[in-house]
């Protein structure tokens, strides 16, 4: 093994260190956690049942999917020197407004599980005193992801 290589782990668990977010290339430094989810909108029907089936049956509802969305959250720590995307990059990259490019990935790897460009929604520093200064980004996506791999984390 070469020094500096990354080794990671085939098989068992996942490793949540082992896992990326990037904005624009970069990662985000110092990073304690990040979180993606898919969400779905749904649109509820609300029938009358045939007249050969129970009343009843009519309480249940029908839904079908009408939206979806993905949204990624993240928490770092301050760092002075930080080389990668830190509170003041992204504090940079929210006040242009403008979509940034998200990349969700495994350390090492090459393919990324998602991939599109997304809005950063909010950021928010937390100052303690006597504590590690703290902060915490949010975005939503900006259309379709152009990667959504579920097969790369299996």
């Amino acid at each position: 093994m070469a020094e500096g290589e990354v080794v990671v782990a085939e098989g068992g668990y996942v490793n949540g260190s082992d896992m990326l977010l990037c904005i624009n290339g970069k990662a985000i430094g110092h990073c304690s956690s990040h979180t993606t989810t898919f969400n779905a909108e749904t649109k509820e029907r609300a029938v009358k049942p045939v007249a050969s089936l129970p009343k009843q049956q009519g309480k249940w509802k029908n839904k079908t999917v009408s939206g979806m969305s993905l949204s990624v959250s993240a928490e770092g720590l301050c760092f002075y020197k930080e080389t990668e995307n830190g509170y003041k990059e992204s504090l940079a990259l929210a006040a242009k407004g403008d979509s940034v490019d998200v990349k969700c990935m495994e350390r090492g790897s090459e393919a990324p599980y998602l991939e599109g460009k997304f809005i950063i929604t909010s950021l928010e520093r937390t100052d303690p005193a006597q504590d590690d200064s703290t902060y915490s980004i949010s975005l939503e996506n900006d259309g379709m992801p152009t990667t959504f791999d579920s097969e790369v984390l299996s």
